[in-house]
């Protein structure tokens, strides 16, 4: 059985808890409401992926300049903090063996495909979270942040799920690169997204400092915002960027980056390729033993012929067309519990 923590102040002692550590004072998902001068609420999750500390840290960087959490300055809006999946960050993984991803089991799919809400098997995980929507509609929460690591070279980029002004807006406070996608929907962003402006920060790989005095400089400025209304977001301010495809590699498929005895072999410079216009002929991987390209490819929650992005020429897989991948790790673990990448393309606001 899992439930869902709710507490009105920090517990003593928290801030000083490193990720792996949270466990010794949280049961589990925890949803933590601190009073500020704005009563509608800033909406922050941190550690949806146990591994992915990032905003774990910037929270410990940042509330401690706070009364909520001993220091010297009002909160200026109201901040509800959600710490989710605090086992798994204890043992330092995504998420432990037998949960699900827990950015996978928000009620989202609903705004895109009623089929797929439907079709799913409840999970205590996914009743969880729709708890944590309930709640934050009736807080009439103002905007939502979730905060991610990346495991690939990438850079610092924000997601939203609605291109519409406000979310561009928070979006653009972050990065100028943003990137629009629909699919995965079961995602905490998209849940919000029926709410408030919501977005998902991508701050780097694990550990770096600038990750966190990133995320930690966001934060404070949301905090700070009266407003998200304002000036359309001019072209020369964003860079904005569609999901078309997720490619994965199928379970049965052995992979390896320039290693022997695998049927798909990728370059260990693949990460690279993160957020460089591909063009079409330029090399992915190459294949060994199999007359088919080995990959599996979802557009907009459908699985679609490799051949919509790739073709297979004397054993190598090489893009045909222009796009720009997201996402490439060379971590074989996430690959298998999510994907090899995301495939993107330009996109035109208005």
């Amino acid at each position: 059985m899992i439930t869902l923590t709710q507490l009105t102040s920090l517990p003593e002692g928290l801030l000083q808890h490193e990720a792996s550590e949270i466990h010794q004072m949280l049961e589990g998902p925890t949803l933590i409401h601190l009073e500020g001068r704005r009563p509608e609420p800033l909406f922050v999750s941190v550690l949806m992926h146990g591994n992915e500390t990032v905003g774990w840290e910037a929270v410990r960087h940042l509330l401690p300049q706070f009364s909520v959490a001993g220091g010297r300055r009002e909160l200026p809006r109201s901040l509800s903090l959600f710490i989710a999946n605090v086992s798994a960050a204890a043992e330092g993984v995504r998420a432990l063996e037998g949960q699900p991803d827990y950015n996978r089991v928000w009620p989202g799919c609903e705004m895109v495909s009623d089929e797929i809400q439907q079709s799913e098997t409840r999970m205590p995980e996914q009743d969880l979270m729709s708890k944590v929507i309930d709640i934050m509609r009736d807080k009439k929460v103002f905007a939502s942040i979730d905060v991610h690591n990346n495991t690939g070279i990438n850079p610092h980029y924000a997601c939203v799920n609605i291109v519409r002004e406000d979310f561009l807006r928070l979006a653009t406070l972050f990065s100028r690169t943003v990137v629009f996608f629909t699919d995965p929907c079961q995602v905490a962003s998209m849940a919000m997204a029926k709410l408030c402006p919501s977005v998902t920060l991508e701050c780097g790989k694990v550990g770096q400092k600038y990750g966190v005095e990133h995320a930690a400089e966001y934060l404070d400025a949301c905090l700070h915002l009266q407003t998200l209304d304002g000036h359309a977001v001019a072209e020369q301010d964003i860079d904005l960027f569609h999901t078309v495809a997720t490619v994965k590699v199928p379970e049965n498929i052995s992979f390896g980056f320039e290693e022997s005895d695998v049927e798909l072999q990728f370059s260990r410079a693949i990460e690279q390729l993160n957020f460089r216009e591909i063009h079409a002929g330029t090399y992915f991987a190459s294949v060994s033993g199999l007359q088919r390209i080995p990959l599996d490819i979802y557009c907009e929650h459908k699985k679609v012929d490799p051949q919509t992005f790739f073709d297979f020429q004397d054993q190598d897989v090489v893009f045909n067309k222009s796009v720009m991948p997201s996402m490439l790790t060379l971590n074989k673990e996430v690959i298998r519990q999510d994907c090899l990448c995301y495939l993107m393309e330009r996109y035109q606001k208005n």
